[in-house]
């Protein structure tokens, strides 16, 4: 069974993978793929989105009309389960309880992790990306280049199924041919946006995102994913047919029945289970990595969640695929790889700010269907490269514009803003105002880097444990003036764009970035806690994800990333977990490990 309890486990496997959303469930598949033998763990329980996705029911038949509730936080229909903002039992803490200065973190404890709850936006780093200190001083630079990862984030585009276009703009990297799929036709309300936004110098092209809009090419892709690998090619050949294409009939957000979306449940973990070198154990919440008398990583201590019993499994090597800030709580309560002092520090989340504006010329639109693919079909790049390396911008990291609006389905927030427009209504006129309204609203929402600095960080709480009596993570939490001056240019950059299509802002452009900037951690974009580096005396792991104190302690999310680019990580997490993983493969074969 592929799927186990405690007593099944063996007594030693290859390699220990602990977490089951874009790190682990690309690491698991990789390794699993080339013939190592895996055991995969995870803090929450299993999870088949495949038969629990809500793929047809509208808000209307939700409880509560799909608000959110303490138990379903987003809302009741999205995929999350039993995790959220605040987890019962498991609290964690701030140093400082100051406007400005708190974390928020969002934990999935679920099989799949985040890769269920997101919004599949897979942007490629750029190759400023990966040397940010080398372009302005400020940061660190990766000690691996743009060169180096593009082969990954071919072939994870080949795997996942990435919509979007090649547009060539200035570190917007392109995909080979036969990388990415054809993006959705843009909806009404973002080609306007384009239109107007363009006329002001801002350029808007295809989005990239983690959906299919036709199917996989199953036929030559696989050959180019596991080259000399005739079994990984016919395993994954066969999963990919597997896959639908999109009929744009739910969020992504509740989960894809059809597979259409990219979850590590519906895409890494099927191939892998499929190669029967995967158990997986599920409510398994990892505190410890165990080391042997010579300093090398020999499994980890877990409590079964459904006992309470703490437990032991051991392995080879282990790798930390548990999120950026559990990775680092597991590191710091083993007091492993901290040599350097630099476990918790420099964490980082994306920049965010928000705007939204009303459009007379999308009034009174015909009714039409404008769901699409669950998601944004165009987006605005970075495009003021030239103007910010010349210090006219008193910022120096940029940030991409995601927009949307039109006739999504409706929900409690559709009709949010009709009393500014109508001066409040009731009756039969304001069934005329919602129909005219419906669809004129449109939204913008600011993605931009954030410079690590030695003010946001994370350690051990030293008087709190969770119910399971591990020590919880504190944060500690700071925006320099940089993001805050980012911020406050998003604000003015839509605004301008709502004023471009002749429309109004629901609410002034907020001009003080520190008011305008949303807390850390709620873009959920938060990396760093464990950063790579070419020097031990100055990082955690070295390029391959290797910590430097235990040979065979590996970290494959977000936690190594030196700098935080304005593109979402999660397709630059799966890419270094790949190249990670053929590393780990390599030593294996090598019997280094």
């Amino acid at each position: 069974m592929p799927f186990v309890a405690p007593p099944d486990l063996d007594n030693e496997y290859d390699v220990i993978v602990v977490g089951s959303g874009a790190a682990g469930g690309q690491t698991a598949y990789t390794l699993c793929m080339e013939g190592a033998r895996v055991l995969m763990l995870e803090a929450g329980r299993r999870y088949d989105p495949v038969h629990e996705t809500p793929m047809f029911q509208t808000p209307d038949q939700a409880p509560l009309r799909d608000a959110g509730t303490p138990d379903k936080q987003d809302e009741f229909y999205d995929a999350t389960i039993d995790g959220g903002w605040e987890i019962p039992g498991e609290p964690y803490t701030s140093a400082i309880d100051k406007p400005g200065r708190k974390f928020e973190w969002w934990r999935p404890r679920m099989l799949g992790g985040r890769t269920n709850h997101w919004g599949r936006i897979a942007l490629r780093n750029g190759p400023y990306d990966f040397r940010p200190r080398s372009r302005d001083g400020l940061g660190f630079d990766w000690p691996i280049g743009y060169e180096e990862m593009a082969p990954y984030y071919d072939k994870v585009e080949m795997l996942i199924g990435v919509y979007g276009g090649n547009d060539g703009l200035e570190n917007t990297p392109n995909s080979p041919p036969g990388c990415l799929l054809p993006p959705p036709k843009p909806r009404v309300s973002e080609l306007l946006i384009a239109q107007r936004a363009g006329r002001i110098g801002i350029p808007s092209v295809a989005a990239h995102r983690a959906v299919l809009t036709q199917q996989l090419d199953w036929q030559r892709s696989p050959a180019r994913l596991h080259p000399y690998n005739a079994s990984a090619q016919k395993i994954i050949a066969m999963d990919m047919r597997r896959r639908a294409a999109c009929f744009w009939a739910t969020d992504c957000g509740r989960g894809c029945a059809i597979r259409a979306n990219y979850q590590s449940t519906t895409v890494h973990l099927p191939p892998a289970l499929m190669t029967g070198k995967l158990d997986i154990l599920c409510n398994a919440m990892v505190h410890t990595v165990t080391l042997s008398k010579d300093g090398h990583a020999d499994g980890v201590t877990y409590i079964d969640k459904k006992t309470g019993a703490a437990r032991r499994a051991g392995s080879r090597a282990v790798v930390l695929a548990a999120g950026a800030c559990e990775s680092v709580r597991i590191l710091l309560n083993s007091k492993v790889a901290n040599s350097s002092g630099k476990v918790g520090k420099y964490l980082m989340d994306t920049v965010g700010a928000a705007l939204g504006g009303q459009i007379p010329l999308l009034e009174s639109l015909p009714p039409h269907d404008e769901f699409g693919a669950g998601g944004m079909h165009m987006y605005a790049p970075w495009w003021l490269y030239k103007q910010q390396l010349a210090g006219e911008l008193g910022f120096a990291r940029g940030y991409h514009i995601e927009f949307g609006g039109g006739k999504d389905m409706p929900d409690l927030g559709t009709c949010a803003h009709l009393e500014r427009l109508t001066g409040g209504s009731y009756g039969q006129k304001f069934k005329e105002d919602a129909r005219r309204y419906y669809g004129s609203f449109v939204g913008f929402d600011g993605r931009g880097e954030m410079i690590p600095n030695e003010d946001s960080f994370c350690e051990i709480d030293p008087k709190v444990k969770d119910k399971w009596g591990i020590s919880v993570l504190r944060f500690n939490w700071k925006f320099s003036e940089h993001e805050t001056r980012q911020a406050a240019h998003m604000q003015q950059t839509f605004a301008s764009i709502i004023e471009a299509m002749g429309g109004s802002v629901n609410a002034p452009p907020e001009k003080d970035g520190a008011r305008a900037i949303q807390n850390g951690g709620s873009v959920i974009h938060e990396v760093g806690g464990a950063i790579m580096g070419a020097e031990a005396r100055n990082s955690v792991v070295n390029r391959w994800g290797q910590t430097w104190d235990v040979p065979n302690l590996f970290i494959t999310d977000g936690a190594v990333f030196p700098s935080n680019a304005d593109k979402n990580p999660t397709l630059t997490i799966m890419a270094n977990a790949w190249r990670t993983s053929d590393h780990i493969l390599d030593r294996i074969r090598r019997k280094e490990i």
